[in-house]
């Protein structure tokens, strides 16, 4: 093939093209990057033409579905960037619970898709995220500890090789590849198709939050960790702290995916903790829930965060996440929001060697982000966040391999052993290197072949 001869029945744009600008634009203002091309695919051919002209053209492949991830790897400078957003499709079929989804398609397509029939799956927290960086890496959602993270619930992938070919990925074919794919990122190719099983679910859910004053947070904090410990798998702790106008808020709660009526047993409970300065018990569809956390102008916005995994919640560590990198509760008008999420339920059930994914023995996945527009706050901005993920570091059982960022990942292989285990980073190199062993695909959270 010759790269003259190249058709595609999608776009291909260079800059001072139409849509060019749009193209390459992420969630992440700080990410300006320019690729020599970009190939908007229409479908799996335009995929595999695109890889085969980045390769003859020794050009670096970035590949973008939601481009949500904050270090931009779907951006490549002077690359070719393959921007699957035309491929955004869904098909469900109903009688065998069972959604095909494109690699370019938003979670909010899956939902949109299945929920009619009273289907769903694992798919998020934010309805403009992509499925296939999400669910590549793992995929928490609100309904993970009822029924598993994203990744737990793909039957099948269709992959586009570093060479170009197309290969289905299942526990009956290519089974390696398929373990890699449940947690791996995308470091073995380019996912045009995921197959996911669909479960019955209540279209109606609860949603409850309590306000607290920072510095009276600490028995309120310690209280909440041991509910969730017992907590249904319908219900999804969460905690945050930001800046409020009075000072610093702690906000706990949970989110109940199911009947309102069977959550609202919980809140006797959770009323017992504390007086609140403020609450909310409210109860949107499960579409609704879904759109809750997302975003509006967030291309505008310059982004940087820092997370881990917590096993375990001390008190040591609750005074930790309370100050937030901080000398005190509001030592800084930089200091990021922090949020902790819960998992355990049907995400630990899945025994640590049936997938790449790892710590599922996670009590709380935490995390620490800023927002800004000012370029001239991007180091303060950008060292809080920093200095509040060194605070929680102590009590760290690794990371979700999604939340890497650039930094992280600058050094070599140290953030990815933060995500795998020895043993899980081992059989990670060997099935890249069977798929890709010239690192053809190495803007990701990047797990080296052998060499």
């Amino acid at each position: 093939m010759t790269t003259t001869a190249t058709r595609f029945d999608g776009r291909l744009l260079t800059p001072g093209d139409a849509g060019y600008d749009t193209a390459r634009t992420v969630w992440n203002a700080m990410v300006d990057r320019r690729p020599r091309m970009i190939v908007r695919a229409a479908g799996v051919a335009d995929v595999v033409a695109a890889v085969r002209m980045a390769r003859e053209l020794d050009l670096e492949i970035g590949v973008r579905c939601g481009g949500h991830n904050v270090a931009g790897f779907a951006v490549p400078d002077g690359g070719l960037m393959i921007d699957l957003t035309l491929m955004g499709g869904v098909r469900v079929d109903p009688a065998r619970r069972r959604a095909w989804v494109q690699g370019g398609a938003l979670l909010g397509a899956l939902d949109r898709a299945s929920l009619p029939y009273g289907l769903a799956t694992t798919a998020g927290n934010v309805s403009h995220t992509g499925v296939g960086g999400l669910t590549l890496g793992g995929g928490m959602g609100w309904l993970a500890r009822q029924h598993g993270l994203a990744c737990d619930n793909v039957v099948s992938y269709t992959m586009v090789t570093a060479e170009g070919d197309v290969v289905t990925a299942s526990r009956t074919e290519n089974p390696d590849l398929f373990w890699g794919l449940r947690g791996g990122g995308g470091n073995f190719g380019i996912v045009t198709e995921f197959e996911f099983a669909l479960h019955r679910i209540s279209t109606r859910t609860l949603v409850a939050e309590f306000d607290f004053r920072a510095e009276d947070a600490v028995p309120v904090i310690e209280g909440w960790r041991d509910l969730n410990a017992v907590a249904p798998r319908q219900a999804t702790f969460t905690a945050d702290v930001g800046s409020g106008p009075a000072g610093p808020i702690a906000t706990v709660g949970f989110v109940w995916a199911g009947d309102p009526d069977e959550g609202r047993r919980l809140l006797p409970a959770m009323r017992a903790l504390g007086r609140p300065v403020a609450s909310r018990v409210t109860t949107p569809s499960y579409l609704e829930l879904q759109r809750r956390n997302d975003s509006t102008g967030g291309h505008a916005y310059r982004r940087y965060s820092k997370a881990h995994y917590l096993r375990g919640f001390p008190t040591s560590a609750i005074e930790a996440f309370l100050l937030r990198g901080g000398s005190d509760l509001s030592a800084s008008p930089y200091l990021p929001g922090v949020g902790l999420q819960a998992h355990g339920g049907a995400i630990a059930d899945v025994p640590e060697a049936d997938s790449a994914f790892s710590h599922r023995g996670t009590m709380f996945e935490f995390g620490a982000g800023s927002r800004w527009t000012d370029p001239h706050e991007d180091d303060a901005r950008m060292d809080a966040a920093r200095a509040a993920g060194a605070a929680l570091a102590p009590y760290a059982s690794g990371v979700y391999v999604n939340a890497l960022t650039a930094d992280e990942l600058a050094d070599g292989q140290s953030g990815v052993r933060r995500a795998y285990s020895a043993a899980k980073l081992a059989r990670l190199t060997a099935v890249k290197t069977a798929y890709d062993p010239a690192n053809v695909f190495h803007l990701n959270q990047n797990i080296r072949p052998a060499q």
